[in-house]
């Protein structure tokens, strides 16, 4: 195993023992509201402190991206965190939710962790080396359209967000996959991809942090990921089209038509 990844795995493990530790204690714990619908908790700041402390304490040069605590200035490779993805279904004791750790080296992604500790599930991967689920490897599904695909996706919830563009979208979609999940984590949604739970998965309006480590696994897994253009600029934008490459080629076209008509 990559020594970076063995890093980000301890990392990401620990947070996940915090986050379990306190789930008992939802209704105690002290809560802000972000923004409309964007809530962070202790928890969140908790277990980023501690995955950040990990990530420094073996590469004090590297630069880091967190999600509540923002930038730290370092050296070409930065770590992007999302201490708690699934913020708001960890306080509503809904247990789909992960820790998101990603290594980037000059804006390439290098490493990737999600881990899931309510299921105890550690998604990784490796640039060039594949993707894995608690030690096995993982590939994206083998189906060849959307027709009878599961997809998953992201409905707006935050302000400013265009929901008359993403409707539209969702309209195209309607009637053809056997069926369309919201569950709520952008990063579990693109490991599931990667293992091949979900045949495909879009999104719009999210932040690095979100689909850093996610996009990793479902390249490495053997899927594609680009923006709602067909490009890679992904983690600049926010928007994400993950799938294997058949199931893309059908959701890009069907995204294109929401998004032209």
């Amino acid at each position: 195993m990559h020594p970076y990844l063995n890093t980000a795995i301890k990392a990401a493990r620990t947070a996940g023992t915090i986050l379990l530790r306190n789930r008992e204690r939802i209704e105690t714990l002290t809560i802000e509201s972000k923004q409309r619908n964007d809530f962070v908790s202790e928890v969140d700041r908790q277990a980023e402190e501690v995955i950040i402390r990990t990530l420094t304490k073996a590469y004090p040069d590297h630069s880091i991206l967190a999600e509540e605590s923002g930038k730290k200035a370092g050296n070409d490779y930065q770590w992007v965190i999302d201490p708690l993805d699934g913020t708001t279904n960890y306080l509503h004791g809904f247990p789909q939710y992960a820790v998101s750790i990603a290594l980037l080296n000059k804006e390439r992604l290098e490493q990737a962790v999600i881990y899931d500790p309510f299921k105890d599930e550690l998604f990784s991967a490796t640039r060039g080396s594949g993707a894995n689920l608690n030690n096995r490897r993982i590939r994206v599904s083998a189906r060849t359209g959307i027709d009878g695909a599961l997809l998953g996706t992201g409905i707006p919830f935050k302000e400013h967000q265009d929901i008359d563009s993403y409707l539209k979208i969702m309209r195209g979609f309607i009637g053809r996959p056997a069926g369309i999940r919201r569950a709520g984590s952008a990063a579990l949604d693109l490991a599931y991809v990667a293992a091949g739970r979900l045949d495909g998965y879009w999104e719009s309006g999210l932040n690095p942090w979100d689909l850093a480590a996610g996009a990793l696994l479902v390249m490495e897994a053997g899927g594609l990921v680009c923006d709602y253009k067909g490009g890679d600029q992904y983690l600049h934008n926010g928007d994400i089209v993950a799938a294997s490459p058949k199931v893309l080629r059908h959701m890009m076209n069907n995204i294109h038509q929401g998004l032209s008509g």
